[in-house]
């Protein structure tokens, strides 16, 4: 992957086209040095099978640097040797991620993966893919994970937040704070309590 990772990012998953989109160039290629081997072998026919083996070596070049990364922050969406893309989709705008697999996908591992993201991004459909599920699972995962630092984060903030107004709150104090706040939170996108209920809880947190 050529994109540089931002502080405190990780990667979790690189993942490639299926290796059966070079079945077809390598098997052409085969073909036609068998046929010139057998019909014109000499040092045009080598010269010719040199330049059309740039076929294949073009579309492995295309395979190797089309990839799909997963982070704990973002999926970057890489392709290009000689030019290049790069698509980032951070986590936090990814809506919904599917994945189809047709009957011989699942023989040989390859399928789509569909990538729903916030409207000013859209939708993208990414065929072809090397484990789709994996890819799927993986986007899924970071998601879960990077909502619960997210929500742990301003649980801390705020037990913070109130240690700064109250000075005499001992650490072991903003720490139950900081976790019965993480736990509302929680709660509250599960949906076990209403918004109503979660600012009420807060606010006694608060002392307010």
């Amino acid at each position: 992957m050529r994109t540089k990772l931002k502080t405190d990012e990780k990667l979790l998953l690189i993942i490639r086209k299926h290796w059966i989109k070079l079945v077809l160039p390598m098997f052409a290629w085969l073909v036609l040095t068998i046929a010139i081997l057998w019909w014109m072998p000499t040092g045009v026919g080598f010269v010719i099978i040199l330049l059309a083996a740039i076929y294949p070596a073009l579309e492995y070049i295309n395979w190797k640097y089309n990839l799909w990364a997963v982070t704990n922050m973002r999926v970057v969406d890489e392709s290009g040797y000689f030019t290049r893309y790069s698509k980032e989709s951070p986590l936090d705008k990814i809506n919904n991620v599917e994945y189809d697999q047709t009957v011989w996908g699942r023989i040989f591992g390859y399928g789509d993966v569909d990538i729903q993201t916030a409207a000013e991004l859209g939708e993208t459909k990414y065929q072809w893919i090397h484990h789709p599920k994996l890819l799927k699972d993986t986007i899924t995962h970071a998601q879960e994970e990077y909502k619960r630092i997210q929500i742990s984060s301003q649980a801390t903030q705020l037990a913070q937040a109130i240690a700064a107004q109250r000075p005499a709150t001992s650490g072991a104090s903003q720490q139950m704070i900081a976790d019965e706040l993480h736990k509302l939170f929680d709660l509250l996108q599960k949906g076990a309590i209403t918004n109503e209920e979660y600012v009420a809880q807060k606010n006694k947190l608060l002392g307010n």
